[in-house]
């Protein structure tokens, strides 16, 4: 059974890299820009639902772990002559004056940067639950916003950075996001990954098995921001520029909305619903322009897109009330099982 789940797990790599080449040789920059943010955001419900899905945390904090992961990538990133020509009002610090990195270097510290920031605000607000966490995460995410804005001399305040090295493309992005699938898939399938799902079903029953909560908490948390970070590192180097602005609240609410569409606790359901939402957000953007059907125009209103994609969002959600995918996962070893039965024996489930 390993040796076919591996066999078609290579086989599955291998198409992907098909996949991409025809995505890189053939579409256009709009079209390519959009899978890569889908590529993004599968990393960032990933890691949002590691906390918030898999070890059952309300955390409301993923824009601020964004913007540390995105700041510190830039900076890593930019020339010294770029530097000088965004801060003009005050000058960098001294040690970022001179200082460019590769964009992996670069990528990995931000996400080692961000994971303490992480650390840091775990180890002070874990101890609380439900609602109070909530409000608790959110008020650190403001925080981290607010400090970047008047931190003139190190992230260049309101202006925010222009001229970011456009490194992210679709093979950053989708090796990223495989990566990332990777490692949550064999943490949440080890020791900790149970004892997550354990705190997650019932704390006092977790702790009475032996299970250290706090440990655990803050060791979720802090993976959780390290892919956070690195997100952000990929989504500023593919804009090309950032500003506090960017991180505000609803870019924590987006990547909500992925892992409760795709399902708290499915990695699978948060991979499929990154795309939904990304592909559908710009699929409707239609709605917001003037339409002519030839015997009628119809005004364009704007706004009318997130209506009726919140509206759609909300059906799903009706229906599916755990998301598409619960808290099930995709497995070859189901394929495997039902095309490995003799004929003899499906005969027999009737």
């Amino acid at each position: 059974m390993k040796k076919k789940n591996l066999i078609l797990t290579l086989i599955s790599m291998l198409i992907l890299i098909v996949l991409l080449v025809f995505i890189d040789k053939n579409l256009d920059s709009y079209n390519t820009r959009i899978l890569n943010l889908c590529a993004i955001y599968v990393i960032l419900a990933l890691s949002m639902n590691l906390v918030n899905g898999f070890t059952g945390l309300f955390s409301l904090g993923h824009a601020g772990f964004m913007a540390v992961g995105a700041y510190a990538t830039a900076l890593l990133t930019m020339s010294p002559e770029m530097k000088t020509q965004n801060f003009f009002l005050a000058p960098i610090i001294k040690p970022l004056a001179n200082l460019t990195l590769p964009f992996l270097p670069a990528l990995l510290i931000a996400g080692l940067i961000t994971a303490f920031v992480g650390y840091l605000i775990a180890s002070s607000v874990l101890r609380l639950r439900g609602d109070y966490l909530a409000i608790a995460t959110l008020g650190f995410s403001e925080i981290i916003r607010v400090i970047f804005t008047n931190t003139q001399t190190l992230t260049n305040g309101a202006l925010g950075l222009k001229g970011i090295p456009d490194t992210t493309n679709i093979w950053w992005t989708f090796g990223t996001a495989v990566a990332t699938v990777i490692i949550i898939t064999c943490l949440i399938n080890s020791s900790y990954g149970r004892a997550f799902k354990a705190i997650r079903e019932d704390e006092v029953a977790a702790e009475s098995m032996g299970i250290n909560l706090f440990k655990h908490k803050v060791l979720s948390f802090t993976i959780g921001a390290f892919f956070a970070g690195v997100g952000g590192g990929l989504l500023g180097n593919l804009l090309g520029t950032i500003d506090p602005l960017m991180f505000r609240f609803i870019l924590t609410f987006n990547i909500l909305l992925i892992i409760v569409l795709g399902g708290m606790g499915s990695i699978t359901g948060s991979i499929i619903a990154a795309f939904i939402v990304t592909i559908a957000g710009e699929a409707l953007r239609f709605l917001d322009e003037t339409m002519n059907f030839g015997f009628i125009t119809i005004q364009g209103i704007p706004g009318l897109r997130m209506v009726v994609f919140s509206a759609l969002l909300m059906m799903v959600v009706i229906f599916f009330r755990h998301g598409l995918m619960g808290t099930k996962e995709f497995s070859f070893d189901k394929i495997i099982c039902k095309f490995s039965r003799k004929p003899s024996e499906k005969g027999g489930d009737k």
